[in-house]
């Protein structure tokens, strides 16, 4: 099979790219490398891809790009690349919110009309869930995105759906639950606490520090969308979850142990749009997809630290 991925470069992306390769897949990749964050990162974390046989990278933006060209060469599609984050959402950095997340996935959607057999995984987020009261929380959750970049993702999805309702556009959605590991963005919480762990820099804590998080390991989140894509059901949405909370002080504190050290600690309010909660309920992933979440906290970490250290390292 040969299947076009859009995010190639991105965090999760890269780690998919190379799970297609290593089973014996073809992978497109696209990527148009926006400035959210550092190049010399993301061509880090194309370094797995780049040069292995069946990996072809195409830098292009999803809204500019020839897209019949392109589906005409695959058999399948990723639809990873979006303007990730909750915090830079508002306000005037809105746009960039509009032009990845949906008008970017409605283009592809309209180009996928002219395919009738291609199947999309649409890459989405527990922020559509909002600030829910149910916990663990199932597909069937009242949406109610508590951010604008939750609204956009929300918007995704509902694109998604009606272009399979009016044409037949076969598409499966995966609910992703705070991915974290190896590549994680910059931006990203863990990402920062290590970083600043790493260099005896403060670590900023918005709230007080309470937060429960369902942390999932990125190769728990690629094991998901590799099984969706062949056994999901077209028009679903399916949660993937590490399946139990952690408080996220007792995430910074696995941290400094990982990292034979600590840091000074500053609390700041709340962010707007943050929620206080989350939690997948993962029973209908499990039961059609067979999906069996192996990652812990302290696995992860400990991969995300090895990875901070070699960035530093390149600086």
């Amino acid at each position: 099979m040969r299947y076009l991925l859009t995010g190639a470069a991105g965090f999760i992306g890269s780690h998919l790219g190379e799970a297609l390769l290593d089973r014996g897949d073809q992978v497109l990749g696209l990527d148009c490398f926006t400035d959210f964050y550092p190049r010399r990162i993301k061509e880090k974390n194309l370094a797995g891809l780049k040069g292995k046989t069946g990996f072809e990278l195409l830098e292009a933006n999803l809204n500019q790009v020839n897209l019949r060209e392109v589906l005409g060469r695959v058999d399948g599609v990723f639809h990873l690349s979006a303007q990730a984050g909750v915090r830079t959402s508002w306000g005037t950095d809105f746009d960039h919110y509009l032009e990845h997340n949906i008008r970017a996935t409605q283009r592809l959607l309209e180009a996928m009309r002219e395919f009738s057999k291609l199947r999309m995984v649409f890459a989405s987020t527990s922020s559509v869930y909002g600030d829910t009261d149910q916990y663990p929380t199932p597909e069937e959750s009242l949406k109610r995105p508590f951010s604008p970049y939750g609204a956009t993702k929300l918007a995704g999805e509902g694109l998604c759906y009606l272009y399979y309702k009016n044409y037949g556009v076969h598409f499966v959605t995966l609910r992703f639950f705070t991915v974290f590991g190896a590549r994680q963005r910059p931006d990203m919480a863990f990402h920062k606490f290590i970083r600043a762990c790493l260099l005896s820099e403060p670590i900023t804590i918005y709230g007080d520090g309470s937060q429960l998080r369902d942390y999932t390991y990125v190769q728990d989140i690629v094991a998901g969308a590799l099984a969706v894509f062949d056994r999901g059901r077209t028009g679903e949405a399916y949660n993937l979850g590490g399946g139990h909370q952690t408080k996220l002080m007792d995430a910074i504190q696995t941290i400094f142990q990982l990292c034979g050290k600590s840091a000074e600690l500053k609390y700041e309010p709340r962010v707007k749009g943050d929620v206080q909660e989350t939690l997948a309920d993962t029973s209908k992933a499990r039961q059609e997809l067979g999906y069996a979440p192996k990652g812990s906290v302290e696995l992860g970490l400990k991969e995300e630290i090895a990875w901070v250290q070699s960035l530093l390292r390149d600086n």
